[in-house]
């Protein structure tokens, strides 16, 4: 029988398990993950074999890696190339009421889950997660390691950097630009391109500057009030 494993004991692996188990997939599933208390743990009936470097021990098994932050997922497609793993080893999971055409190309390791819709002549790149009831419309772009959250629209000819975060809800404007590791907030209209590691939130879209923490004596770094 065909391994199957999950890397990660998250929320994601969860989904994951789900689809799988609605639509009677055959493959044998076991979790890995480096936090070792949850070893002979089980999440949702699938059983947590040991760390990352368990891999080794199933040399044929198929491996999808179920963490929901790009970064992360990208820190561990890395250890794993280390250990020897390649490309090919990696499973892709398409929920069945995704709708993906044949002008459209899912990457290696991605996650699409139930009432994703992708139109026309869109490519997703590898390890790409993209959570319910988001729509991709014609020649979007999106490059591996990005998470697209519930919910989110994205508009004509967009392009979506590696390791970008989308959040729930939010919508994008037909040829936008969204930089690599940039995080688009909850609900957000995006109507203008995001450099790279920026985050941006609200309607329309602004970034989002980091606020300044207060001393010791409670006052900000303008100083107390008066």
């Amino acid at each position: 029988m065909t391994e199957l494993l999950l890397i990660g004991a998250s929320g994601l692996a969860r989904e994951v398990l789900s689809v799988l188990h609605e639509n009677g997939d055959a493959r044998s599933v076991a979790i890995v993950d480096d936090q070792a208390a949850l070893t002979g743990t089980s999440l949702d009936g699938a059983l947590v074999v040991g760390g990352l470097t368990h891999v080794a021990r199933h040399p044929t098994a198929q491996l999808l890696v179920c963490v929901g932050n790009g970064a992360a997922r990208a820190a561990l497609v890395e250890r794993l190339t280390g250990q020897g793993i390649t490309p090919d080893r990696y499973a892709t999971l398409v929920h069945p009421a995704a709708v993906v055409p044949t002008s459209c190309r899912v990457g290696t390791g991605s996650i699409l889950l139930a009432c994703v819709v992708l139109t026309a002549d869109v490519h997703l790149g590898n390890h790409v997660v993209i959570m319910p009831n988001v729509t991709l419309t014609h020649g979007n772009r999106v490059e591996s390691f990005a998470t697209l959250c519930a919910g989110v629209a994205v508009g004509g000819d967009a392009h979506i950097g590696v390791g970008a975060y989308i959040g729930m809800n939010a919508s994008i404007r037909e040829r936008t630009r969204i930089g690599a590791a940039a995080v688009i907030g909850m609900g957000a209209a995006v109507l203008a391109d995001v450099p790279s590691a920026q985050t941006w939130v609200g309607v329309p879209a602004q970034r989002m500057l980091a606020t300044a923490r207060p001393n010791r004596s409670g006052a900000g770094a303008r100083g107390p009030r008066g």
